[in-house]
């Protein structure tokens, strides 16, 4: 439908594994840590990740960034087997592939919210990049996996020193023949933005936050003055780990090297 299109890393890794004709260039414009994004049903007695083994969690598919990467974060970070959850999916892959045998996914019926089971107890936690909309009606039934959530991140950060990509910004190799000098172009425009961006987030007169300039202050503090960088090279090491994820998850049908995944501009 699109000659260029923000895509999922995950499903842009699988398809390009594919051999589906498209290609990315270097750049991210969504990122997120997956520690943040995990909710527990309070009754499920689950106060650390190892006790998440044998219990329901839901995922919104199987395959997305977010449920790709807490999978494995949760593997690396903490040594908890992602095989050994039960997991429940409330919607269905974007991409066709055969899970591994012995994994154990569950479909939710057209309609099924898993929000409202996390709030119910029938599933036991939650991988989600929004809060499940029972949080935002006030439930008491759910909270965060860790008590400290940004602590939990920034020591992530500041162990392997990026914030995880979620999305990638690809085009139609019919339309890179046409014009092969666009790569490029839109690389340069995005770095562009990027810089409009940071001056819009450093002045008050722009934020809805109260304290958005203290806000902008700790970050730089904390994660330096570029967390979201562009370019593979300064991606290198994040990238790498999520194709390992994606490879142990059996998402991509064979490994490839990050040159061979995005295009050459910088």
């Amino acid at each position: 439908e699109f000659d260029v299109a923000e895509l999922s890393l995950s499903s842009y890794l699988m398809a390009k594994s594919r051999g589906m004709p498209f290609s990315a260039i270097p750049v991210f414009p969504r990122r997120l840590f997956s520690l943040s994004q995990m909710w527990v049903n309070i009754e499920a007695r689950i106060e650390r990740p190892f006790d998440l083994i044998g219990k329901k969690v839901g995922l919104h598919s199987f395959q997305n960034t977010l449920a790709t990467l807490a999978k494995g974060d949760l593997q690396s970070e903490f040594a908890v087997p992602w095989r050994e959850i039960h997991w429940v999916l409330s919607k269905r892959d974007n991409i066709p592939f055969e899970p591994e045998k012995g994994i154990k996914i569950d479909q939710l019926p057209k309609g099924a919210d898993a929000g409202d089971l996390l709030e119910s107890g029938e599933i036991s936690a939650m991988m989600t990049p929004h809060p499940p909309k029972a949080v935002l009606l006030g439930s008491t039934k759910i909270r965060r996996l860790f008590e400290d959530p940004k602590a939990e991140d920034l020591r992530y950060y500041t162990k392997n020193g990026f914030f995880p990509i979620m999305h990638v910004v690809a085009f139609k190799d019919e339309v890179l023949k046409k014009y092969p000098e666009a790569a490029q172009s839109l690389f340069d425009a995005f770095t562009e933005a990027k810089k409009i961006c940071r001056e819009f987030y450093a002045d008050p007169n722009w934020s809805w936050l109260a304290w958005g300039r203290h806000e902008f202050e700790e970050q730089e503090k904390l994660l330096g003055l570029d967390p979201w960088p562009f370019g593979l090279e300064r991606n290198r090491p994040n990238l790498e780990r999520f194709v390992g994820y994606s490879l142990d998850q059996g998402l991509m049908t064979k490994k490839m090297a990050l040159v061979e995944l995005f295009l050459p501009v910088d």
